[in-house]
């Protein structure tokens, strides 16, 4: 939110700087982001003085320029060369002296230079309106009032006005600050809180006057909870035109463009007040009838930015007697609003249901000023008095009368909200003591009224305008926001109590695995949970459940929540792919939703992908391409590093993995793993391999509590290798030969390892060859030849029993 500090000094007089009002305005809460500085003409006119052509020669060298030489109010006369067709000797001129700096309609920066033009020497520029950002007019310079003396800055003749503007940072709760009175207010309380009395002064309405009633405009409001308050009156023999250049500039210094003075005087009050207000064209207005309510759905209605809106049955509409003429509360029709040629309008001021605007304002993707303070809620008892401030506005610079009493229709008036403030939870929260005469007097300068005192504490009644403010902490929190965080006393000592934590404890675990995985090389990613519900539609019908979706969704793209990590995870993927970062390695913990009838699940999963080469290319070596076993010992690696071993393996048949397996204790799944369908990566657009691992993390969480650590002795005896080369049936697994060694040699045999693959000429069809080597250790003594004999020939006999090896 954008604040003029030249427009906040009309409710609060104020000469301290911009910066030292910033710091104010932060320590209540207000985040000053930032100061940027406003000029009504860009550059400030700075170098730009008046000047007095004392000559106007033609130009030697050139028919269509002249030679002058200029009196800029120093002792040198300086010689300019112009090309204007008006310029002439005795005329007083608008002259950029070498140095200054001007700028293109555009905004682009040029900086007067001295130079020669066909051969003279040119000192200076004098300047048509448009380059000097007064206007758009270029047939030729301008010429200034000859009562002017030369050397005077044009500045100060054109009025240029130099403001600061405070750049906040606005929580969604202080709809109260959402404009410059309530910012104005707010520093009020911050500077009485320092001992410095400033007046609040607000506009006065004492002058409105219904100057006759000849254009009356009746009002009827059908749904009152969408509307609890609508006001309206009516003006004529207005005169729409551009509006005084004060009013613009104040538009301008917070980023609005000017339309006209009605609507410019409507968006005024706005942001004076942060009441929000509509005028209507009125001679368009059918029935002269103004009906606030909703509309069936599918109803059409063309907005003022020339796009038709398809409506929602609870989105509520301002109509006339035949049509729509406004989505309430958010955006104007094109057929109502005022041109160059309305004379009459109907000025609305109203408060609308902060939910039906939100819902609205979403459905129709439009955030406006308007919706921006209704979704958060405005003061209901301030909008007569904006409709009667913006009606003597537009009075004041438009003309014209007023032509009809106000219609106000507020059916049920909002009594302020009470609340009881108890000292000791006051104290209690803010962690000291603060002085009852303090909390008396920072609450009586946020408007807070004090009902009733006790020992206890105070009975306080809410102003209308804080409509954050409904329970004791939150007055609390405005006490300690005005006394100051700052002045809050900090204890030397710091007590702190100690909870007792188990070394299983999920973050532990997932801290742990972390560090583990950056280890490998690995990076940590965080996805959003919202996602596409297009996604589902790729994978098995009977692979996903009902989706639990957004009943706000920001987008179509984020309204369902994710019942797998892939797709966010290929998101990322395809993001990295797409700036040139082929070589991934990524990992994630995060949850998936899920809806089973009437029951909401959430799961907590760590997935990894892989994606590209394992390492970046390097003369030492070849390229590594990150495939299937690559990805296993990653996965592995993890459930050693948890301590779960002895799993059961299988091959995974679903609709994510071409191949692949997934590891399980006891029919508990722990993880699947392996590469990705190409048609799952197609829509986002990833034409290289991917391979991806899910584990299951409530399920290994379960399983490492129920681990308990054991630690035996570093073995003193040397271990010993042995090596087979079996021929094998090709449909016999390493897997298989693994579990078989480890079953015939339970004791000494402490590894397994396949070191080599052979298939081809010379064995027979349908057989390979696995050379395979055996790690034999006794932990007690050296082995002997004949102990390690029998144990390989133990170890033959089965694969050749059971396997139907044959030793090559």
């Amino acid at each position: 939110m954008q604040i003029s500090y030249n427009w906040l000094k009309q409710f609060l007089k104020l000469d301290w700087e911009a910066k030292k009002t910033a710091e104010l305005l932060t320590d209540l809460g207000l985040e000053v982001e930032g100061i940027s500085t406003f000029e009504s003409v860009k550059g400030g006119l700075k170098g730009v003085v008046v000047g007095k052509v004392l000559t106007c020669v033609q130009h030697p060298n050139a028919d269509k320029l002249k030679l002058t030489t200029v009196d800029v109010g120093t002792d040198e006369v300086l010689q300019i060369v112009c090309g204007a067709p008006n310029v002439a000797k005795g005329q007083l001129v608008p002259v950029a002296t070498i140095g200054t700096t001007l700028y293109t309609p555009e905004g682009e920066a040029w900086k007067i230079k001295k130079g020669k033009i066909r051969g003279e020497v040119s000192e200076g520029m004098i300047c048509a309106e448009d380059e000097l950002g007064l206007g758009t007019s270029h047939d030729g310079i301008m010429v200034l009032n000859d009562k002017l003396q030369p050397g005077i800055p044009c500045a100060e003749i054109f009025k240029v006005e130099e403001d600061e503007v405070f750049e906040i940072g606005l929580t969604p709760n202080r709809a109260d600050a959402m404009s410059h009175f309530g910012v104005a207010r707010d520093l009020k309380a911050g500077l009485r809180q320092k001992e410095i009395s400033k007046e609040l002064i607000t506009p006065s309405v004492s002058n409105f006057n219904i100057d006759n009633r000849s254009l009356k405009m009746q009002i009827e409001v059908e749904n009152s909870k969408l509307a609890p308050r609508y006001c309206g009156v009516t003006m004529s023999n207005l005169v729409v035109q551009p509006s005084p250049d004060w009013l613009k500039n104040r538009l301008k210094s917070i980023g609005l463009k000017p339309i006209n003075n009605v609507v410019d005087a409507t968006n005024y009050v706005l942001h004076e007040l942060g009441q929000p207000l509509h005028a209507f064209d009125a001679d368009r207005i059918h029935g002269k009838k103004i009906i606030v309510k909703t509309l069936p759905a599918g109803t059409k209605f063309m907005t003022l930015d020339g796009e038709e809106r398809i409506l929602h049955e609870d989105d509520l509409m301002i109509c006339d007697t035949e049509k729509p003429m406004c989505l309430a509360g958010i955006f104007g029709g094109i057929n109502t609003g005022v041109t160059n040629s309305t004379t009459s309008i109907f000025l609305e001021s109203a408060y609308f249901d902060p939910v039906g605007i939100r819902k609205s304002a979403k459905r129709h993707g439009l955030n406006t000023d308007a919706s921006f303070r209704f979704e958060r809620g405005i003061d209901i008892e301030d909008v007569e008095y904006a409709l009667k401030r913006a009606a003597l506005l537009i009075k004041e610079i438009a003309g014209g009368d007023i032509t009809s009493d106000i219609e106000d229709f507020y059916p049920k008036r909002i009594e302020e909200h009470q609340v009881f403030l108890t000292f000791e939870k006051t104290y209690s929260l803010i962690g000291q003591e603060i002085p009852q005469d303090t909390i008396k007097s920072i609450l009586a300068s946020l408007d807070i009224k004090v009902k009733s005192v006790t020992e206890a504490g105070l009975g306080l009644s809410i102003p209308s305008y804080r409509v954050d403010v409904h329970r004791e902490v939150d007055v609390i929190e405005e006490i300690l926001r005005v006394y100051g965080y700052n002045n809050i006393d900090f204890k030397d000592k710091l007590n702190a109590s100690i909870a007792p934590v188990s070394k299983f404890d999920d973050y532990k675990l997932q801290q742990k695995i972390g560090d583990h995985l950056a280890a490998l090389g690995y990076y940590e990613i965080m996805t959003n949970s919202l996602t596409s519900p297009d996604y589902a539609s790729l994978l098995e019908e009977n692979e996903v459940d009902k989706p639990v979706k957004m009943l706000n969704p920001l987008s179509n793209d984020l309204s369902v929540l994710r019942q797998t990590m892939l797709f966010s995870g290929l998101e990322a993927i395809s993001y990295n792919v797409n700036r040139r970062k082929p070589n991934l390695k990524f990992f994630e913990f995060g949850k998936t939703y899920h809806l089973k009838g009437e029951q909401r699940n959430e799961y907590k999963h760590l997935s990894l992908l892989l994606t590209g080469n394992r390492s970046a290319e390097s003369w030492a070596g070849a390229e590594s391409k990150s495939d299937f076993f690559y990805l296993k010992s990653s996965v592995t690696s993890v459930l050693e590093r948890l301590g779960v071993n002895n799993v059961a393996q299988a091959s995974v048949k679903n609709s994510i993995y071409s191949e692949g397996l997934t590891f399980s204790i006891n029919s508990k799944d722990l993880v699947s793993f392996g590469l990705v369908k190409k048609s799952l990566l197609k829509p986002l657009d990833i034409k290289q391999p991917v391979l991806y691992a899910d584990f299951n993390w409530d399920n290994l969480i379960e399983l490492a509590s129920k681990k308990s650590i054991s630690y035996q002795e570093i073995p003193k005896h040397p271990e010993v290798r042995r090596d087979f080369a079996l021929l094998l049936d090709e449909s016999v697994t390493f897997d298989q030969i693994n579990e078989l060694g480890f079953k015939t040699e339970r004791k000494l045999l402490k590894n397994i390892n396949l070191f080599d693959v052979y298939t081809g000429k010379n064995l027979p069809e349908g057989k390979k060859s696995y050379a395979v080597s055996f790690t034999l250790q006794d932990a007690q003594r050296t082995l002997t030849d004949k102990q390690i004999d029998k144990i390989m020939a133990k170890l033959q006999k089965s694969f050749e029993e059971q396997l139907g090896a044959e030793l090559r």
